[in-house]
Formats: structure tokens, C-alpha cells, sequence
């Protein structure tokens, strides 16, 4: 699920609000583990802008 999402995020980046939205997604649906690896690749291959921190902020 993780590579998924990874290949998700990297066709949606041109756009910032579908980021968004996938990024959201791909939080809700993967394990703890993998959404630190995923925030950490994010921040690698987009840059900080990209993660967006109330995303990441657990109810």
C-alpha cells in the first residue's frame, strides 16, 4: 500500500490541493510505520512544503 501511495502522490503533484487530498488518504489507510516512511520520502522527493503537519496530527 505504501508504494501505492507513493506512485499516487508523485502523479498528483503538480497539484496542490489533490496532494493534499491523496496525502490525507494515504495517512487513513496505512499502518504507523509506513507513515513515517511515507512523511520522511515526502519530505525527500518534494521538500518540507510538501508535508502538510495538520495531516499528520492523530484524532
Amino acid at each position: 500500500m505504501l508504494e501505492y501511495s507513493k506512485r499516487v502522490l508523485q502523479k498528483v503533484s503538480f497539484d496542490i490541493s489533490l496532494f493534499k487530498k491523496e496525502l490525507a488518504k494515504a495517512y487513513q489507510n496505512l499502518l504507523e510505520e509506513d507513515v513515517d516512511e511515507l512523511i520522511q520520502w515526502v519530505t525527500k522527493t518534494f521538500g518540507p512544503q510538501y508535508v502538510l503537519q495538520p495531516i499528520f496530527i492523530k484524532n
